[in-house]
């Protein structure tokens, strides 16, 4: 039985890894000639955040479009950005069976039996936050939409952890943009 219990703690282990690292999606226009581009400016920026949070991803979208040749100017850019972040709650629940026959239920003798066997069975639900960033891009002058990147991951409660996912996510949507580049990833 401990055997079985160390592979199903292993497997959870892997799972809750593998929904740490933020999912990045990207998506562009691919008629739009991102070369042509040289500014932008913010046209929303993150709310409904705490204002560190905010300005924490404004920095980091800032921070890669300066690294692509992009220069940020107050109004006026050539290319209008806007930042959305959305959350919802999701739910975990784990149940742990104790007994040799798996509790009160299952395949015994000549057919199913219901309410035999000792065992007792325990459910535990925790919740945690799965959390959304959008990042748009829109021709300042067509006003028409030319890029989006989105990212979505568990919110951890620990600032500093945030803060690092938030820069990990962002860095992953611009690892290939401008559309048609393709930089190494950090």
């Amino acid at each position: 039985m401990n055997r079985m219990l160390a592979v199903a703690v292993f497997v959870l282990a892997l799972a809750l890894a593998a929904c740490a690292t933020p999912r990045v999606y990207t998506d562009h226009d691919p008629a739009i000639q991102f070369g042509n581009y040289r500014t932008y400016s913010w046209r929303e920026k993150p709310d409904k955040v705490p204002a560190l949070v905010s300005q924490r991803i404004v920095d980091a979208v800032d921070t890669q479009l300066r690294a692509k040749g992009w220069t940020p100017v107050a109004e006026g850019g050539d290319v209008a950005v806007a930042a959305h972040v959305a959350t919802r709650q999701e739910y975990n629940v784990d149940t742990f069976y104790n007994d040799p026959f798996w509790g009160g239920w299952g395949w015994r003798g000549w057919g199913p039996r219901w309410g035999a066997g000792i065992g007792y069975e325990r459910a535990r639900v925790s919740s945690y936050t799965v959390g959304t960033l959008v990042v748009d891009m829109f021709d300042a002058k067509t006003r028409q939409a030319i890029w989006s990147g989105v990212a979505e991951g568990t919110v951890p409660r620990d600032p500093q952890k945030l803060h690092a996912d938030i820069q990990t996510a962002v860095a992953k949507m611009f690892v290939e943009f401008p559309p048609g580049t393709v930089t190494a990833p950090r």
